[in-house]
């Protein structure tokens, strides 16, 4: 490559490289990969390609999680106001959702008012205040990976470690992190479908972030089945809700203590990791996990009044939607629930208008998919195995497809965490 980083990532920022110098720069990569120190070196110029968040030396314990994204994935939501009430600082800087993943910027929008367009002179006003926000990226904010994302996806570049890494730690880094947890998934319902592979990725983010001195760990997880029950935007919201009342489903809650436990055994905030995912599990079961969320939706505009804790679920859905037709799926044997597939659900709930396929498609917030079981369930003849939240679908197909995406059989599953290996 005739440049040095420095001048290429200039020349993407500035506009002084052409399109096409660009594109044959990331076929190089695609192609032979780039080294570790390679890697760090293109990720620290792509992280001061534009503005970073300035912190005052008092202003520490700045942590974030990144997912790579999965079906029914609202972790962040109940994780970031837990980890505040623990007394870390969260500026989660996060993203929209695209195709089959949902993102939490769409979930925190179906809240009414709620902006996530904050500038960075609010999201650190705001912190400061309440000790979290959650927002989208500025413009200010590593504009090397603009222009580089958009050309890699025209040019079938994405799928490249060094890109890949590069892209989601420049951002993170951004943000002026002292620790760092990254939710990396794989199966069915992931965009890497082998453990090995999203090992891989793991091992190249963990060590790249902490190439830049952000203290950082990976966390593999399983998602062949979807997280919790609830799978769309507003669903999720109203499930997260229940999540930090101390009464959501059992993998979620798991999820959102071990992220957390790690992050604040990172920072020295407990005496090890069992006693941090204790902490936050408190917060969730104590109100203070709550009491923060209901903070920062007030903060960036929300109405907090569709997050009353005395209703349920679905009288909460009501509230933000009640135009909404739905129809619920029975069983139709007994036995036992040994699978779920994520795949078939999220592509159910792109096609009812919950996902998008281009970044600028809008969605619908208000549908989609509530499970009323999950794997290991024991289910009998008419039971219900979950609704559908819809505007105007086809009622008979939607209904079998999700009712083919249960499986029941006579054979009692074996329960597994989705929590297969920690990398640091």
């Amino acid at each position: 490559m005739a440049e040095s980083m420095e001048d290429f990532i200039d020349g993407v920022v500035d506009g002084n490289l052409t399109d096409d110098r660009i594109i044959q720069w990331l076929r190089e990569v695609y192609d032979n990969g780039m080294s570790k120190s390679e890697i760090i070196e293109l990720t620290n110029r792509m992280m001061k390609s534009g503005r970073t968040i300035e912190w005052g030396a008092e202003e520490r314990a700045l942590v974030d999680k990144h997912s790579t994204g999965g079906v029914g994935d609202k972790v962040s939501v109940p994780l970031a106001p837990a980890l505040a009430a623990c007394g870390m600082i969260v500026p989660m800087i996060s993203g929209r959702g695209l195709g089959h993943t949902g993102g939490t910027l769409d979930k925190l929008e179906s809240i009414p008012g709620f902006r996530t367009n904050l500038s960075i002179e609010e999201m650190q006003s705001q912190i400061r205040e309440i000790g979290l926000a959650m927002v989208g990226q500025t413009e200010e904010l590593v504009p090397a990976d603009k222009r580089l994302y958009s050309l890699r996806d025209v040019t079938g570049t994405i799928a490249s470690l060094p890109l890949i890494t590069s892209s989601i730690v420049s951002k993170k880094g951004a943000e002026g992190l002292s620790s760092l947890v990254l939710d990396v998934k794989f199966g069915r319902g992931a965009f890497m479908k082998e453990i090995g592979e999203a090992r891989e990725l793991a091992r190249s983010m963990v060590d790249t972030s902490n190439g830049l001195g952000i203290s950082t760990v990976a966390v593999l997880t399983t998602m062949d089945c979807p997280i919790g029950h609830s799978i769309g935007n507003s669903v999720e919201i109203l499930e997260s809700v229940e999540t930090m009342c101390g009464r959501g489903p059992a993998d979620l809650e798991e999820l959102v203590c071990v992220l957390g436990g790690l992050l604040l055994e990172s920072e020295g905030a407990c005496n090890d990791f069992m006693d941090g995912a204790t902490m936050i599990q408190d917060s969730l079961y104590d109100g203070s996990a709550f009491e923060k969320f209901k903070q920062m939706v007030t903060a960036q505009g929300g109405d907090p009044s569709i997050l009353e804790t005395d209703i349920s679920l679905m009288e909460g859905l009501g509230l933000l939607d009640s135009e909404l037709g739905s129809i619920t799926v029975q069983c139709r044997k007994d036995g036992w629930i040994t699978d779920i597939d994520a795949m078939k659900i999220a592509e159910i709930c792109l096609e009812i208008g919950a996902g998008r396929l281009t970044k600028d498609e809008g969605i619908d917030r208000s549908v989609g998919v509530v499970l009323d079981v999950q794997v290991g369930d024991y289910v009998e003849h008419g039971d219900d195995l979950g609704t559908i939240y819809h505007r105007g679908a086809e009622e008979s197909e939607i209904s079998e497809r999700l009712l083919s995406s249960i499986s029941v059989t006579d054979s009692k599953p074996q329960l597994v965490s989705r929590i297969v290996e920690v990398i640091k």
